[in-house]
């Protein structure tokens, strides 16, 4: 058996990051960045009134002062003709200042008769402009890799960027492999069990930026399994879930292996997930990982999430912990690496009674996989330990 972190350097070894592409800004939200991408104007692109008022020579906004409206600027309306000495122009929010006028003072400071204003007792120090170029300016960038958040978007849209250079989305294939299992809305017989883990794993997969298919699922016969990777042509990741382990029924790596799968390692010291195998086949990378629905899924946040984001350009790297307090202790741990299934409370991280790697109610319920070394020795509440959120 390797170590996780072993495990984790192999699975980079067997992808790269995925080609560029263009896309829509519509069409970018939650893609991964490939480029830094630059404003190709000032925002503002003129100083513009940040209120509705009247803007005029800031040198002659005193108390009392009068002044002649020879205009009206509005938003897309500017008034082209300079404020002079004595003169105002009523704005509104967003429209360019005039030329000449240094000051906006806000409607409610300002009494009105005809076209002469005269300026209120407290009409403050604030010019209410925003200037030129205030949010950003030309050839600002947004910089790579990042993935893009509604407000990248909109802050794209503004820079007025219509493309968006991104990473390519992982296509992903899903097989899950056995005898025992039926789809989702399926009777099943006496023996047998519905598939739970490729839809997990798809949901997992595609919130990280891949996009994922569940291909039929495999019997345990040679030639259902050669089908199943047939199907999985032109995937960047194959992962097979179940049939990985070495009983007489466990024929996935007996299959990959004469389909031409180069095998990088099998087993990793970790529980639940031990039984994990991985390597290339043709074009594409192959994990196939452990039957136990919960198994799969704490080996699809350690092991694949982290894979599909070096695809996505983000780099190598763990799936990233964060550390809390026990609020309950725990006895030693063994000597694999163990991913607890734990809850996050007021008080700290209680792990869950019931660690069974088939139950997945109780994933379902935790939020967070407490993460124990090797012979991590017992642990009292209040200590630090590290955490994966789920």
């Amino acid at each position: 058996m390797i170590t996780v972190d072993a495990a984790l350097s192999h699975l980079f070894a067997l992808v790269e990051p995925l080609e560029i592409e263009e896309v829509p800004l519509a069409e970018a939200a939650g893609r991964i960045l490939a480029r830094d991408v630059t404003a190709r104007r000032d925002q503002p692109p003129f100083s513009a009134s940040a209120m509705d008022g009247y803007a005029l020579r800031g040198d002659e906004a005193t108390p009392g002062a009068r002044f002649t409206v020879i205009g009206e600027a509005a938003a897309g309306h500017g008034f082209h003709r300079a404020a002079n000495a004595g003169e105002a122009v009523r704005i509104f929010t967003g429209a360019p200042l005039p030329e000449g006028a240094t000051r906006v003072i806000i409607q409610e400071d300002v009494t009105r008769d005809g076209d002469t204003i005269t300026l209120g007792a407290d009409i403050g120090t604030k010019d209410h402009i925003r200037p030129l170029g205030c949010d950003f300016r030309q050839g600002q960038s947004i910089t790579a890799p990042r993935a893009l958040r509604p407000a990248d978007i909109a802050l794209m849209a503004s820079m007025n960027i219509a493309s968006v250079p991104v990473r390519r989305k992982p296509q992903v294939a899903l097989i899950s492999t056995g005898d025992e299992l039926v789809m989702p809305g399926e009777a099943p017989g006496p023996d047998q069990i519905i598939a739970s883990n490729t839809f997990g794993l798809k949901a997992l997969l595609e919130a990280r930026g891949a996009r994922a298919r569940i291909l039929p699922i495999a019997r345990d016969t040679v030639a259902s399994l050669t089908t199943a990777f047939g199907l999985a042509e032109g995937a960047d990741l194959i992962i097979t879930i179940g049939g990985a382990s070495v009983g007489d029924h466990d024929l996935v790596g007996r299959v990959a292996g004469d389909l031409g799968m180069d095998r990088a390692f099998y087993k990793v010291a970790m529980r639940p997930g031990k039984p994990l195998m991985a390597g290339r086949m043709g074009g594409a990378a192959m994990v196939g990982l452990p039957g136990n629905p919960v198994s799969a899924m704490v080996c699809g946040q350690v092991f694949v999430a982290p894979m599909i984001n070096k695809m996505l350009g983000l780099g190598e790297g763990p799936a990233p912990r964060r550390e809390t307090v026990l609020a309950a202790p725990l006895p030693a741990n063994g000597p694999r690496e163990h991913y607890m299934r734990a809850r996050l409370t007021d008080a700290g991280l209680i792990a869950e009674d019931k660690q069974d790697s088939s139950l997945l109610s109780i994933l379902a319920h935790s939020d967070a996989l407490l993460v124990r070394p090797p012979h991590d020795p017992a642990r009292d509440a209040g200590e630090t330990v590290a955490y994966l959120p789920i």
